[in-house]
């Protein structure tokens, strides 16, 4: 696999940053972007390949890809569409604009980076096109609207898409991970505290007793069911390098149950389950 060549977008914490330094030690020729020069800066004292991608700004992606082809000349075996942010909230809390934005880096980016990529994949007669989902793309959970909306999104689009790309030798994969250790309830925090009114909120007393208390926890309790990024890096690396990859690829026991209860249990009885949690 040592002359594979991967773009990976969201590589300052978490899943992109353990997925570009596993990829790294593998051979791969890992590009691993970040939004903020910052983070860049750090992964290239750490060995790695790094510059700027902004999924909200389509000339910054532009420019990120025309580095990676100056310096592979012209090829890409694979892209992971990473990069992503939360903002909890009620549903009815939220502002158009807010959904707006986030739509912007979970989605319109991942779009906006994917229709530019798959030209080359064409005329070199392969790729791989990973999209990171999430168990939040196959069910729904209070507080999530925003997120849930996002990665339902990119379920359907990634599903057409592999369809419509399966004669072009180009594979479209979702990795749909449960709960991982990760930085994204800390990084929500800003964004939470921008867009949602939520003293003014019906749902007020259930923000101070649960959202809150979860979201500005020093240490929130940790889900019985959490693994570390590794876990996706493993399934990441069997969609880049099986011989017929999966459409999907489920990491945590949550997504297997979700799965499962998609197609077994009625909607009203999923409903029942997911809003005790």
């Amino acid at each position: 696999m040592n002359a594979c060549s991967i773009l990976i977008t969201g590589c300052s914490s978490g899943i992109g940053y353990d997925a570009a330094h596993a990829l790294h030690k593998r051979g791969w020729r890992v590009f691993a972007t970040c939004r903020h020069q910052a983070d860049c800066d750090r992964l290239c004292a750490e060995g790695l390949t790094s510059f700027r991608l902004d999924l909200t700004d389509p000339a910054s992606i532009r420019a990120a890809l025309d580095r990676v082809l100056e310096a592979t000349g012209g090829t890409l075996d694979a892209l992971f569409n990473n990069g992503a942010f939360g903002l909890p909230g009620a549903a009815e809390d939220l502002p158009t604009d807010a959904l707006r934005e986030i739509f912007e880096t979970n989605f319109f980016g991942w779009h906006e980076l994917t229709r530019a990529v798959i030209p080359m994949m064409r005329a070199q007669g392969h790729g791989r096109i990973v999209q990171n989902s999430s168990v939040l793309g196959l069910v729904a959970m209070r507080w999530r609207a925003a997120y849930v909306a996002t990665k339902f999104a990119l379920e359907g689009y990634s599903d057409t898409l592999r369809i419509e790309l399966a004669d072009a030798g180009i594979h479209v994969i979702l990795i749909e991970p449960g709960p991982i250790t990760t930085a994204i309830r800390i990084k929500s925090i800003p964004h939470f505290e921008r867009w949602i009114d939520w003293r003014a909120s019906p749902h007020h007393a259930r923000y101070e007793a649960s959202l809150l208390k979860r979201l500005y926890a020093e240490n929130p309790p940790r889900d019985p069911f959490e693994l570390p990024p590794s876990a996706v890096t493993k399934k990441l690396i069997r969609a880049l390098e099986a011989r017929r990859p999966r459409p999907r690829y489920y990491v945590t026991t949550p997504t297997y149950i979700a799965g499962i209860a998609r197609r077994l249990l009625s909607i009203r009885m999923q409903d029942r389950i997911l809003s005790r949690s």
